[in-house]
């Protein structure tokens, strides 16, 4: 006896209400198995994939790519067998695996019965099912924005995946077409408007909700980090830190880290209902990463206790997660300060806006060769190359005053220009 089955768009994160669908990864007439991924949404957060809570045949897509989906809509319809003597079981996914996008762990879970086998209805137009080309979402729009069909991308990637460089060859290998004569076009038709939605909608959302409810400060500081740079080479070649990327910014963090200590009121948030400061007595320590979809800000999850190997494997995979355009939405829920490496792209400084829920944030500027006034150990003054920075850290005045702010930005630059004192 078939059964149809229809899947609602969960809430994939903490009250959000719609989501977009990037690309499905099933058709009408596909057969799918319970957990096998069904589609890839955006929500406000981060880009999902939602797995199949049903095994069956494919009936109804009920949204095309491109479209977005209020929450608790129908998402997917799915023909399943149901049998009274059934010889096949599949777990079901419990609510909080689905929302993080990945199914149930072996031997958890409710059962299904289920029987193989399921057709589709004979009254239902069926889609021959194809075969999907494997490559990652950041990898598919370039080749949107490239305007080359990946289907016809030779891949090179591990296990045969498609990556940026295939696209990009294959974008460069694409006929250039002659340029027709250009008619007389008005000013609007000379414009390109871009939707705004998904990661982009909430980032602009949360930046103005931010810089106008919380009063901002931001105060600066240069500093001579050539020992944190020495100290830099020396942990890079160390047996144990070999397989990971040791980079300043590890440093940065495990600075930050430590100077939270002596000023616990940056790391906390403001309670508008119960008029109340919130002290976090733990460091969720967010890291802004630059998508291809927008800005985002996952965090490290107790960074505060972790060792400096701990907190460079989870900066390196938190990291690769985002580039890889796999954040999930509980990454970046809970965090209480943020580092914001504007010095990547060659910037000494900014004034960064507040995280929305979080009293402080640092920007560290990019780490240059300076002359430097250095004092000898006699007293006498000379200059020096030295590899210098400069720090900005924003912070909410209604939680931390200006003293407070200033001890933990000096704190914070006393730990990058003699590493030594974190041993006191």
């Amino acid at each position: 006896m078939s059964n149809e089955q229809v899947f609602l768009l969960p809430d994939v994160g903490e009250g959000l209400t719609e989501a977009e669908i990037l690309q499905w990864a099933v058709q009408v007439g596909d057969s799918v198995e319970i957990n096998q991924i069904l589609v890839e949404v955006e929500t406000a957060k981060a880009a999902v994939e939602l797995p199949s809570p049903y095994a069956g045949v494919v009936r109804t897509l009920h949204a095309q790519d491109g479209e977005t989906l209020p929450v608790g809509k129908p998402l997917i319809t799915i023909l399943s067998e149901v049998s009274g003597a059934p010889d096949v079981t599949e777990p079901v996914p419990d609510r909080e695996a689905l929302l993080v996008g990945y199914g149930p762990q072996e031997g958890s879970g409710r059962r299904r019965r289920r029987r193989p086998g399921a057709t589709p209805p004979t009254d239902q137009p069926i889609a021959p099912a194809t075969e999907r080309t494997a490559a990652k979402p950041p990898v598919r729009k370039l080749a949107k924005d490239l305007g080359v069909d990946i289907t016809t991308v030779t891949p090179t990637g591990p296990a045969g995946t498609v990556t940026r460089d295939d696209v990009r060859r294959a974008a460069e290998a694409q006929p250039v077409a002659a340029e027709a004569p250009k008619p007389a076009t008005s000013e609007a038709a000379a414009e390109t408007r871009i939707p705004i939605r998904g990661v982009r909608k909430h980032t602009a959302a949360a930046m103005v909700a931010s810089a106008f409810t919380a009063p901002h400060v931001t105060e600066f500081m240069t500093v001579d980090v050539t020992a944190t740079m020495r100290l830099r080479d020396t942990v890079a070649a160390r047996r144990e830190f070999r397989d990971l990327r040791v980079t300043p910014l590890l440093f940065v963090a495990r600075a930050l880290l430590l100077a939270l200590r002596n000023t616990p009121e940056a790391n906390a948030s403001w309670d508008e209902t119960a008029q109340e400061i919130v002290l976090k007595h733990y460091v969720n320590l967010g890291i802004a990463a630059a998508t291809g979809r927008g800005l985002i800000v996952p965090n490290i999850k107790h960074a505060d206790r972790m060792s400096l190997r701990e907190l460079a494997e989870a900066l390196a995979a938190l990291t690769g997660t985002a580039r890889d355009g796999r954040t999930t939405p509980q990454s970046m829920m809970d965090g209480t300060i943020t580092i914001t490496n504007v010095g990547v792209f060659g910037v000494d400084t900014g004034t960064p806006i507040l995280n929305p829920g979080e009293a402080a944030i640092l920007a560290m500027g990019a780490i240059r060769r300076t002359p430097w006034v250095v004092t000898d150990a006699s007293g006498t003054e000379k200059i020096e190359p030295r590899w210098v920075t400069q720090l900005a850290l924003s912070f909410d005045h209604r939680l931390v005053d200006g003293q407070q702010g200033s001890q933990l930005l000096a704190d914070l630059a006393a730990f990058l220009h003699d590493p030594g004192l974190a041993m006191l």
